[in-house]
């Protein structure tokens, strides 16, 4: 992947999207492009010539919609505690955990692509969210919560999360997490705690609505 500069991301992404609301959350901006959007139809090669990884950033995913949706409704679940938002992309769910009253917020990404996003909506939506580009998996916890919306698209990634997540719990930090029923999704292990019915881009799902749960890791 090749470097990214702040300043190129910020005026990529300002001329790219335009601010709008997801419709389950409205109560947050995003810079989000459309559902159509060239970004998105344009092939790998043509992005990573670009230096732009699959731009998971701009589009406000099922997952991160209902776990959003269910910090908002439920804000004594991040009141006053320390946060991740792993995997941010565009920001959306770090966004909702400081608007709920999070004591701090730290949005992690291994895109270099979503600091600028990030640092775009949260000021668009008048909170603080910090940023860290890392790779946390298998990191010690220093959050009481972690929130993560939409990660198990795929197989590796879901074996490797998973090992983390039940260190994580075993160490006292709660895990929750929001998934419309991907495949990887493991369901051994998992509470429900919501449900919601999360309107969805057609034309990067198969439906126009997805079905999309918040689970507690257990």
């Amino acid at each position: 992947m090749k470097p990214v500069g702040l300043d190129r991301a910020r005026a990529f992404i300002l001329a790219n999207t335009a601010v709008r609301r997801p419709p389950h959350v409205p109560e947050i901006g995003l810079h989000l492009a459309d559902e159509a959007h060239q970004l998105w139809l344009k092939t790998e090669e043509e992005l990573e010539t670009m230096g732009l990884p699959p731009p998971f950033w701009a589009f406000a995913w099922a997952g991160g919609q209902g776990l959003a949706r269910h910090v908002l409704d439920n804000p004594s679940i991040v009141k006053g505690r320390r946060v991740l938002d792993f995997a941010t992309g565009s920001g959306l769910v770090a966004i909702a955990a400081a608007m709920a009253g999070a004591g701090s917020v730290i949005a992690a990404d291994i895109d270099p692509w979503c600091e600028a996003a990030v640092a775009l909506n949260a000021r668009l939506n008048a909170v603080r969210v910090a940023f860290e580009i890392a790779d946390l998996i298998g990191r010690a916890s220093a959050w009481d919560l972690v929130l993560a919306g939409d990660v198990f698209y795929d197989k590796a990634l879901a074996e490797r999360l998973m090992p983390w997540f039940e260190a994580l719990r075993l160490r006292g930090t709660e895990i929750l997490v929001g998934d419309p029923g991907r495949s990887y999704l493991p369901r051994g292990c998992l509470k429900e705690l919501a449900v919601y019915e999360v309107p969805v881009t057609r034309a990067l799902e198969d439906a126009e609505i997805k079905r999309t749960t918040v689970w507690r890791i257990t």
